[in-house]
This record gives structure tokens, sequence and C-alpha cells, in this order.
């Protein structure tokens, strides 16, 4: 490529504040994300050679995220190779953190074997199903890790408030729950719950971020808004939800999650420590040999569509 391709090329190559990417109004997410990850990636290989098993307080953020994430793959395979059912639900008020948990435990981790579940509204043939039905679809198998983004205590929290659900069914859900639960851990399944507890004022600042955020703006739904409207309800709602189902076979930990960093490191630690596992030491590779030139010729790039280089 000649000095004045170069040149041009270099011209068509948008700048970070060029795409908006670095502007006050987003608070720099997507950039402060990006770097995030990247300092990740970059410690992976160090902490995997790195024996400590205990968590050191004079490490940064990103250290000891790495550090979990490592511990969190050694998990990802001890449960796929002994073929344990690991269902994780996580609730908690909107812009609580919920989800940015969920993204930094899912990071490292192999999307079949851990996968998120999101459900959406109900659809009309889903309501006029026995409630837990959707969900129980959606229950780990064997070998797999089933990250909740909101569950069945979607009846205990919105559907109560909101007026969603009649009063006959959430005092049936308030019954039933506990029980439904109680198979699912005879049936050999892992449950852990966190609720991530939030303040007002912090939850307040969080709206407003999204408010000015268009990378998460998709994140702050009309329900959302109307729930500021309702904050005591839902706090009379949570508090009445922990007392029917926070079961000794089934408890509750509440996450204190103002520090939305802190939050995450407390959340992912504590959830390695609800399942006993070791380190199985993968299976060692040996890279075969390329196969040979026999002759064949490829195709000419030139006749070939590729994607024009802006970067």
């Amino acid at each position: 490529m000649d000095e004045a391709k170069t040149v041009a090329k270099r011209k068509r190559a948008p700048k970070l504040k060029d795409l908006g990417l670095d502007a006050p109004a987003m608070g720099g997410e997507v950039l402060r994300d990006a770097k995030e990850v990247a300092a990740i990636e970059a410690r992976w290989k160090d902490v995997g050679e790195a024996k400590a098993a205990k968590p050191d307080k004079k490490l940064k953020y990103v250290d000891e995220l790495a550090r979990l994430q490592f511990e969190l793959i050694k998990l990802q395979e001890w449960v796929r190779v002994n073929g344990l059912k690991v269902c994780v639900l996580f609730e908690g008020r909107d812009a609580a953190g919920k989800g940015g948990v969920i993204k930094r435990i899912t990071e490292s981790l192999n999307p079949r074997v851990c996968r998120i579940v999101a459900l959406g509204t109900p659809t009309e043939k889903e309501r006029g199903q026995w409630y837990f039905q959707r969900y129980a679809a959606q229950l780990p198998a064997k070998g797999e890790i089933v990250l909740f983004d909101r569950s069945w205590y979607n009846r205990a929290g919105v559907e109560r408030v909101m007026g969603f659900c009649t009063d006959e069914e959430y005092q049936e859900f308030l019954r039933s729950c506990p029980l439904f639960e109680e198979m699912l851990v005879r049936s050999g399944i892992i449950l852990v719950k966190y609720w991530f507890s939030v303040s007002d004022e912090e939850q307040e600042k969080r709206f407003h971020e999204r408010m000015r955020n268009p990378i998460k703006r998709w994140k702050l739904s009309p329900m959302d808004l109307e729930s500021r409207k309702h904050w005591v309800e839902y706090s009379k709602a949570k508090d009445v939800m922990l007392e029917h189902t926070d079961k000794r076979l089934t408890p509750w930990y509440i996450v204190d999650a103002d520090n939305k960093k802190r939050a995450r490191l407390n959340c992912i630690h504590h959830l390695l420590q609800q399942i006993p596992y070791n380190d199985i030491a993968p299976v060692e590779l040996e890279l075969p040999p390329r196969q040979g030139d026999d002759g064949y010729k490829r195709p000419k790039k030139s006749k070939q569509n590729w994607v024009p280089e802006v970067y």
C-alpha cells in the first residue's frame, strides 16, 4: 500500500470522540467497559499461574476480578465433568446491578455450560399455564449453570405491586414457592438466590445516568420509572417475600449493591463458596501438523467481497 493510500485510510478512520464514545453525556461507559475487559484479559495468564486461594484486599478491582473469573472457570469445568446442575437467581430493585455481575460471571465462561435466562412478559398462552411452568423449562440439565436475570419471584415483586396478579394468585405463590424450590433442591439442583439491595439515593443516581446515556437507555423502561412511585410498596413486598421464602434449605443472600464493583466481587466470591469444587487439570493437547500443500490453488482475493478497512 503506497503512502497516499495510507494517508487516505487514516483520514477515514474515526476517533473515539468522533464516535461519541468519550462524550460526557455517556459517562464514558463504553470506553470504561472496554478498558476493564482488556485489563482483565491481560491478567488472565498471570492469574492462572498464581496459587492464591484467598482474596487480597490490597489488590485492585481488576486484579481481583481476574482472579475470581479464573476460579469460575475451574468451577465451570467441575460442574461439567461431574454433571452438576446449578441454578442462580438474581433479584433486586431496578438498576441494582444484577446485569453487571451476571456479565462479569459469564465473560470468561463457555456459553454451552453457563447460560443466562432473562424472560420477557409472559404470552397469553403462558398466562394460562401453571405459573412456574415457563421457568421450569429453563432449569439446568446435568453439567449446566443457569443464571436467572429475574425469575419466578416476579410474582412477589412487580406483579404484586403493580397489580398484574390477583391476591389469590399472590397468596398461592407465597405458599407454593418454598415447596417448588424444595423439590428443585431434592432433585439435585444447587439453588442459590441473591437479592441486590440498593439505596433510594443510589437508584435515583443510576436512573439519571441511564436517561442521559444512549448506550444504557434501553435498560430504562416505563415500568422502571413507575417503580419509583412505589418504593415503599416494593420494600413491603420484598419483606413479605423474604419472610415466606427465606428457608434453611433455600436461603436468600443479600448483596449490598450501592458500590457496583464491591458488589460484583463479593457476589462472585460468595457464589464460589456455595459449590465445593476442585481444580481439574485440563487434558494436554498436541497441535497436529497442518495438512500439506497438494497444489490446490485458491480463488483470487479480488473476486471476494471483503469488509472495508475503515479502522
